[in-house]
């Protein structure tokens, strides 16, 4: 809360202080509330937030002028600075109220951020409380992975929040900041920003605080240095490929893969000369042969690929990519960060549908890709003319998700493998597709890149389109629908839900039989989920 008041008025109504005790951690204060230490006169923090703690009479509330309340509450949740009420001879409550008054009437704005970056719009040293200097904000110390999490399950909750985060704020989880716009006090300070002396958002298609917190929760789950969220896996997909393929360029995919991916590049990016090599996935040979007969600015896959789950050996594709100068991008979906670490296998670029097992709830959409700073930061360039940009009550989702990512993704690989078993030695099962099987074509590249195999079997059921709408309609636990990676179960035949506009002759070219099902195991128990599926193995 920024206020521009003297010390001593300040100081007969509050108790300020910095928490000498901050050594790495994020103490309690009064069991409560969250301060970080100081790093000396400077106010910079050890790990991030550099906080005043304001120590509030109690009831002072109910004793503030309207106009005090009504500048306090403009402020927003996302910028109020951590408070608690003093339990040590607290002051006189008449005269705290006086003193807030005087501050909420004078305060003119209030801090904001970027990234991790905060800053004091008034730029003012208040002076100081109890013999300390007031805290300014300082920029917050860039990171990404704490030292002390070591393990992806506690990334994925804390991560880009623990420590401090882009959003100054006491409460434990992140505040969705709904804005379309961020001001600037005076023209000097947008030029100041222009001429990057000064740290700011400018507008809401170019970043959001809350946004900012799902970005940094990503990469530190990926190992990259830069994260960009979009408003769903295409927009990321084609904004990507826009963004690094040269008019005139080549791409190389593969023949398994997303049909609307597919359709992008096989109908929108020709109208830009750009041409594509499209090879079976363990086709190595013939992504040599296409690396030295094409300029190819980008190699573009799934690991695992949609929806028979094949698996590209990502450390060989990306050696044999950067001889020849091609970026390499992984669409790591099915695999998820926790499976799959395809940036330390070599990859330039992990791009994920986070709709999917990231927000894990079936209720968000969104799209990120993770990389170098150099590599994002064109996406992002030309992201911020395209426009996609994620809602921030969407980016609060895909938080609130990745929070129990590791707990989801546990019963889902648990469940899919066991599954994929059962239905592999089932008589009216014909044929399963999952990496985590010995049958499956890559299942040796599987398991060297890979330390789950995901959540999603496919299988063909022994029969023809009729038996195997029976089989899906006989099913009680899962949802007939599109997506995958949510808590619930989800079913669907490929050649109805995604292929229906073509011919039979045409889906069979891309290898999908009538009788194809895509299963999508959710968190349900494993036993209802093996007595549904049987079941209805059994009605057909």
């Amino acid at each position: 809360m920024a206020m521009s008041t003297s010390a001593s008025r300040v100081s007969l109504s509050f108790e300020c202080r910095t928490d000498a005790s901050f050594s790495g951690g994020i103490p309690r204060i009064d069991g409560a509330r969250f301060s970080s230490k100081l790093g000396g006169a400077s106010g910079k923090g050890t790990f991030g937030m550099s906080s005043l703690i304001l120590r509030f009479p109690p009831n002072f509330v109910r004793q503030l002028s309207n106009k005090a309340r009504r500048n306090c509450s403009n402020i927003g949740v996302a910028q109020i600075v951590a408070a608690s009420w003093s339990n040590n001879q607290p002051p006189s409550s008449a005269a705290g109220a006086k003193a807030v008054d005087a501050a909420a009437s004078s305060a003119v704005s209030t801090p904001f951020v970027v990234g991790e970056d905060v800053v004091d719009n008034n730029d003012m040293d208040i002076g100081s409380c109890n013999g300390s200097p007031f805290v300014q904000f300082q920029a917050l110390e860039s990171f990404h992975k704490p030292s002390f999490l070591k393990s992806d399950d506690s990334v994925a909750i804390h991560a880009g929040e623990r420590l401090g985060r882009g959003i100054v704020t006491d409460a434990i989880t992140t505040p969705v900041v709904n804005t379309s716009a961020y001001f600037f006090k005076k023209t000097a300070e947008l030029i100041d920003f222009k001429e990057k002396r000064h740290v700011s958002f400018e507008y809401g298609r170019y970043g959001n605080p809350t946004t900012v917190v799902a970005e940094e929760k990503i990469s530190a789950l990926e190992g990259a240095e830069s994260t960009l969220i979009l408003a769903s896996g295409m927009c990321a997909s084609t904004v990507m490929m826009l963004a690094l393929v040269p008019a005139g360029g080549h791409i190389i995919t593969t023949t398994d893969c997303y049909r609307k991916t597919r359709i992008f590049i096989e109908t929108f990016l020709p109208k830009m000369g750009i041409t594509a090599t499209v090879l079976d996935p363990a086709d190595y040979a013939g992504l040599e042969a296409a690396l030295d007969n094409h300029k190819v600015s980008l190699y573009f896959t799934e690991s695992p690929t949609n929806p028979f789950l094949r698996c590209v050996d990502i450390e060989l594709v990306s050696k044999m990519c950067h001889a020849k100068g091609a970026i390499v991008c992984i669409d790591g979906t099915f695999a998820t960060p926790l499976n799959q670490k395809a940036l330390a296998l070599g990859a330039d670029i992990v791009l994920h549908s986070a709709t999917k097992y990231i927000g894990g709830h079936n209720d968000v959409l969104a799209g990120c890709i993770s990389g170098t700073t150099e590599i994002i930061s064109q996406v992002r360039n030309l992201h911020h003319v395209l426009g996609g940009a994620l809602n921030p009550n969407a980016a609060y989702l895909i938080i609130r998700g990745m929070k129990t990512l590791h707990l989801r993704i546990k019963q889902q690989n648990s469940t899919a493998q066991r599954m994929a078993e059962i239905l592999e030695a089932h008589p009216k099962v014909k044929h399963v597709y999952y990496p985590g099987l010995k049958s499956h074509p890559e299942h040796d590249t599987a398991k060297k890149q890979m330390i789950g195999f995901g959540g999603v079997v496919s299988f063909e059921v022994d029969g023809d389109i009729t038996t195997t709408i029976k089989f899906v309609d006989a099913l009680n636990i899962p949802y007939i629908a599109p997506s995958f990676g949510g808590c619930e179960s989800i079913v669907d035949q490929p050649a109805i839900m995604s292929y229906w506009d073509l011919s039979q002759a045409e889906r069979a070219k891309y290898g999908i039989m009538d009788n194809l099902v895509r299963f999508s195991f959710g968190v349900e128990d494993f036993e209802d989920l093996k007595a549904d599926v049987l079941q209805a193995l059994e009605a057909i």
